[in-house]
């Protein structure tokens, strides 16, 4: 079966090791904070000027001054450190975080992200996005399969793109891939789903890890 979010996110966690910084993206990626393995040091990093987030608050704990940039209400740590933005994207561009765990709209075979616009509906602008693909060492994408039904792993991106082959590896409710110079490769996949079902929901052309262990 498919996996859970927080099984998703848990499986995104595996990609930390310790002393990493981290850059989670809106969305999922968020719920990755709650599986760091016990007694690994990470520091989590917020484009809006915060390094070393703490956990979510409890219900009547919030501090309204203390948030993400999602705009979600976190908590600090007696570690914590507060910054300007400047800062913030200077350790960005500057490539001192190592992994940033991002949503997306789609992913290309090649790496292509898209995961800020889908024409005809309002947006902002990009945010931190795009220094985040450009800027961090290893990016990793955590995201549904298929949205309303329709593949988000395909051969090119149709809506406009973040970055261009910058996702190393894509983690969906089915299965995980590696994406390299010779495209996507599977190479870890969700309790009783099949290669099958994930070729007949995936538009881009993946091979699969010899590797791998099917369910019987």
């Amino acid at each position: 079966m498919p996996w859970t979010r927080e099984q998703m996110a848990e499986r995104a966690a595996k990609e930390l090791k310790d002393g990493f910084y981290v850059n989670l993206g809106i969305g999922i990626p968020t719920l990755v904070a709650n599986h760091i393995p016990e007694g690994m040091s990470i520091q989590l990093h917020s484009e809006n000027g915060m390094l070393g987030l703490g956990p979510f608050p409890f219900e009547g704990e919030e501090d309204a001054d203390l948030i993400n940039a999602g705009k979600q209400t976190v908590t600090e740590l007696p570690t914590t450190s507060f910054f300007d933005s400047a800062a913030s994207f200077a350790m960005v561009r500057g490539g001192h975080i190592d992994i940033s765990i991002l949503g997306a709209l789609q992913v290309a075979e090649n790496g292509d992200l898209a995961n800020w616009m889908i024409p005809g509906k309002m947006v902002k602008g990009m945010g931190g996005a795009m220094d985040l693909v450009a800027g961090v060492r290893r990016v990793v994408v955590l995201m549904e399969h298929t949205a309303g039904g329709k593949p988000k792993l395909l051969t090119r991106c149709n809506l406009p793109l973040t970055g261009a082959g910058v996702v190393d590896l894509v983690i969906t409710d089915l299965g995980v891939f590696d994406v390299g110079e010779a495209g996507l490769r599977l190479v870890d996949i969700a309790p009783e789903v099949t290669v099958e079902e994930i070729r007949s929901k995936t538009e881009a052309a993946f091979t699969v890890s010899p590797e791998l262990k099917l369910a019987a």
